[in-house]
């Protein structure tokens, strides 16, 4: 594809006559001759301050010094130099001269043509492929930077907006796999009546599971089922556990899910949004149904939040892509939200016969309103912080003066243990005061979590 190096003479620059010009400063040649800009990178395979041999062959004419030579550098004739030139007329280094030769001759050699086709397509192959691994965090630092010169006209609640950046997150995700991937085996895992439970789904799969059970707050806003759009039985009017909403929806699909749920789900999401963006920061007391219970809206968005970090962190794993866990505020807000609610799975497993005997000192539950026992859970790193909580009823008083025991865990230890990906006989917690407190409070964690 190159021609012979040896058909070049060069010289140095201050014995070039007036006039000349070497190679490697001529401008005229890509831009005015095939149309193509140049590769970036791709060199001339001429020497510097090479020329084209004359007509009469590889050597220089001779001529007298101090004269200047008259006419243009001749250019190559014969099909051989033609065809020689192919390579650099592909990379548009060629010379408005030499691309009209070259062009001219492709005119009537199908064979020259059908090779320069076929080079000119192989240019792009050596560009070097730019990666679609974008910063996660790039939209959220985006948006801060145009929210900081200019407030948005409806803004978006402060309970709303983990839910928008995990979902931006995992979607940026989903954006750079592959068609293959989507079928990749994703292992769910939860805890349930304090055994462990897994389910074998692919990446699609998990995505259909975000689909059904983000459609309970979507109808709670006034949006549309995703499950009614499906053939076969659903759960009426939105309702239904989110365990039993996936599988009404992975049951009434009609073939395994692919990469084309996507779509809807990111629609989903952006609707709700939205939605609860133009319902203003006083819509987040509307109440969302999961199934025999009712949650708050501000509640159910940041229940959602958390949901996506966690199976965005399991479609992670089993594509093999890195993933951060949410800025340290929005981290804060999902497990302020676990801390609130355990008490309330405290009361459930003492009603389901699973909760500790306390010791027999305090056999004893207190009424309502009233200080008593309690927990200090602490929860470390830069979403972390600290929480009492109540050990003899939801309703009672978490006092400093009633502390019986004192647990501490990292804050995505303590996110593992509520997604119930770690058991917590497994968790590293450093523990202090009634073993049976902290036994209770590490369960009811773990019982937070579900398929």
């Amino acid at each position: 594809m190159n021609r012979d190096a040896e058909a070049y003479g060069g010289r140095p620059d201050d014995e070039r006559p007036d006039g000349e010009r070497p190679w490697a400063e001529d401008t005229g040649g890509p831009d005015r001759g095939n149309g193509r800009r140049p590769v970036r990178g791709a060199r001339s395979h001429r020497p510097h301050g090479g020329r084209l041999p004359s007509a009469a062959g590889s050597a220089e004419p001779s001529r007298t010094p101090g004269t200047r030579e008259e006419g243009p550098p001749a250019v190559p004739a014969t099909h051989a130099e033609l065809k020689a030139m192919l390579g650099a007329w592909a990379l548009a280094v060629c010379t408005p001269a030499e691309t009209a030769a070259v062009d001219a001759h492709l005119a009537g050699c199908r064979r020259c043509a059908d090779e320069a086709r076929s080079l000119r397509d192989a240019v792009p192959l050596l560009q070097r492929p730019e990666s679609l691994d974008l910063d996660p965090l790039l939209r959220t630092r985006v948006l801060d930077a145009c929210l900081d010169r200019r407030p948005p006209r409806v803004p978006v609640p402060e309970w709303a907006t983990p839910y928008d950046a995990e979902t931006a997150r995992l979607d940026a995700l989903l954006q750079d796999i592959d068609e293959a991937e989507w079928h990749a085996p994703v292992r769910l895992r939860w805890i349930e009546e304090d055994e462990e439970r897994h389910h074998r789904a692919t990446v699609a799969k998990v995505i259909a599971h975000l689909l059904a059970v983000d459609g309970l707050v979507a109808v709670a806003l006034g949006l549309a089922d995703p499950l009614s759009a499906l053939p076969g039985p659903a759960p009426a009017g939105g309702s239904g556990t989110p365990t039993s909403r996936t599988r009404a929806y992975w049951a009434a699909l009609n073939r395994p899910p692919t990469r084309e749920v996507r779509d809807p789900w990111r629609a989903q999401s952006h609707d709700l949004v939205r939605t609860a963006s133009f319902t203003g920061g006083t819509a987040g007391g509307l109440p969302v149904t999961y199934g025999p219970c009712e949650i708050p809206l501000r509640d159910a968005m940041l229940e959602r939040a958390f949901a996506c970090w966690v199976h965005g962190g399991d479609i992670a794993d089993a594509v093999n892509y890195p993933y951060r866990p949410p800025a340290p505020r929005h981290l804060h807000a999902l497990l302020d939200l676990a801390a609130r609610r355990l008490p309330h799975a405290l009361a459930a497993r003492r009603r389901a016969g699973r909760a500790a005997q306390p010791s027999p000192g305090a056999r004893h539950l207190v009424s309502a309103g009233r200080p008593g026992r309690s927990l200090m859970l602490e929860v470390e790193g830069r979403g972390g912080g600290e929480w009492l909580i109540p050990l003899d009823s939801p309703a009672a008083l978490p006092s400093e003066n009633h502390v019986v025991a004192h647990v501490v865990l990292d804050d995505e230890e303590f996110a593992q243990v509520v997604a119930g990906h770690i058991r917590p006989r497994d968790a590293a917690a450093g523990q202090s005061g009634d073993r049976a407190a902290v036994e209770d409070v590490l369960h009811a964690a773990a019982s937070l979590s579900r398929l």
